[in-house]
């Protein structure tokens, strides 16, 4: 959303002057979403699975089991695509094996994280996890869980190396839970400890089985794609007093993290604004201010009927991963070498694009007091209008400051600069 409004300031002898002021540019609280962008998103991304249900990756010759399964989870967050979610469950069945263990090439090896995304995608397909392609995932996952302390709860790779992770305790949990497994209470015990003090989840567990297994603020890096995804898989503990009030802290947290454009970073080596960050914390917040905000970020790196006459004008709704990627479609299109790209981003963003409003009206007005003032003497600029929880950006001589509104407004401390000139606020 553009923030364009400005509140002009004219001085003279070192004193300052306010007035114009207006902000254009953010939706009312409750304006009505718009459902093109995820139709058209879901339309596109359902498109790319082949007729088994799956992710084919032409540019490496392979069937990507778990990105067909992000899409299908998306898919079902949209609703309405009972079709298609079917079809992945099945293919995926059909080919269990080959996603949960090594493979050919490591056929006793088992990965816990992968063994729990298909449970949850037979969840949601209505199938049963318990006999999934002729396997039992629950108990399969089950046997993954830890018992000794300190990682009691714990996932644990079958094999020579670890991997698993946040992501994967996190669809454990949920699981687990669903299923109503007695595992289920101390594999979302642990996943809890991964939570920090200030509210976000880390993506990795300590490096060591010995040591302390709680997340380290300042050491352990932030990670919001693991924080929004933790409180995706959560949301159905959230009855329980202890999960709500982790979850209440990582909304908190992914708040503060929100850019003034309604974007959002990753974490250590997605740091830039980006659709798959922006897209899970929209999917994770539901219908808020902060998710309309990150949702008009999102519509403005889907590739729509405008793109009619570049390189993106048969991908209607698919999603980019940044601005550079957008360009690069625009350019040269959706080739081999992008496609994963496309459609981790638009599996990621697309249930998010249920909080885009088309109808932006202008809603806030931003004010200060009027006559000449000091230089170097403090005033409060005001914003109002905006729905609470709406982020905002003010800045300025003086001023740089990211709010969130209470249900008053937001208030901004400014200290106006030496020199007698006109000054502007935005």
């Amino acid at each position: 959303m553009r923030r364009t409004t400005r509140l002009g300031a004219y001085v003279a002898s070192a004193a300052l002057t306010l007035s114009g002021l207006t902000l254009i540019g953010v939706a009312p609280a409750q304006a009505a979403s718009d459902p093109v962008p995820r139709q058209t998103a879901a339309s596109w991304l359902g498109g790319q699975l082949n007729g088994e249900g799956l992710m084919y990756n032409k540019q490496y010759d392979f069937v990507d089991y778990g990105l067909s399964i992000d899409a299908a989870l998306a898919l079902d967050a949209i609703g309405g695509h009972g079709t298609e979610v079917q079809k992945t469950s099945d293919g995926l069945a059909a080919n269990i094996n080959a996603y949960i263990t090594g493979g050919q090439w490591a056929p006793d090896d088992i990965y816990s994280g992968s063994v729990a995304k298909a449970a949850v995608l037979a969840g949601v397909a209505g199938d049963d996890p318990t006999s999934f392609g002729g396997v039992d995932l629950i108990q399969t996952l089950e046997a993954r869980v830890a018992t000794a302390a300190p990682i009691a709860g714990r996932l644990e790779d079958k094999g020579s190396a670890d991997y698993a992770n946040v992501l994967g305790q996190a669809l454990a949990a949920r699981a687990l839970d669903k299923q109503g497994s007695a595992r289920a209470d101390e594999v979302t015990d642990f996943l809890l400890q991964q939570q920090c003090g200030s509210g976000y989840f880390r993506l990795n567990f300590a490096k060591s089985k010995s040591a302390a297994q709680g997340c380290v603020e300042g050491s352990d890096a932030p990670d919001t794609d693991a924080t929004a995804f933790a409180l995706i898989q959560l949301a159905d503990q959230s009855s329980d007093a202890t999960v709500a009030s982790a979850l209440t802290k990582a909304r908190a947290w992914l708040i503060s993290q929100q850019q003034c454009d309604g974007s959002f970073g990753g974490g250590t080596t997605t740091e830039g604004a980006n659709a798959n960050s922006t897209g899970l914390v929209a999917w994770a917040f539901g219908d808020t201010p902060a998710s309309r905000q990150a949702a008009t970020w999102l519509r403005g790196r889907q590739a729509t009927a405008a793109d009619s006459g570049n390189g993106l004008a048969t991908e209607t709704g698919a999603i980019a991963y940044d601005d550079s990627g957008l360009a690069a479609g625009r350019a040269d299109g959706i080739t081999d070498s992008t496609a994963d790209q496309w459609r981790r981003a638009t599996a990621q963003a697309a249930p998010g694009m249920a909080w885009f409003s088309a109808d932006p009206t202008p809603a806030l007005n931003l004010s200060g007091p009027s006559g000449y003032l000091e230089a170097g003497t403090k005033t409060v600029l005001t914003t109002s209008g905006a729905g609470e929880g709406t982020v905002l950006c003010v800045t300025g001589p003086g001023v740089n400051e990211t709010g969130v509104t209470d249900d008053a407004g937001l208030d901004s401390s400014v200290t106006l600069p030496a020199g007698t000139s006109a000054r502007v606020y935005t």
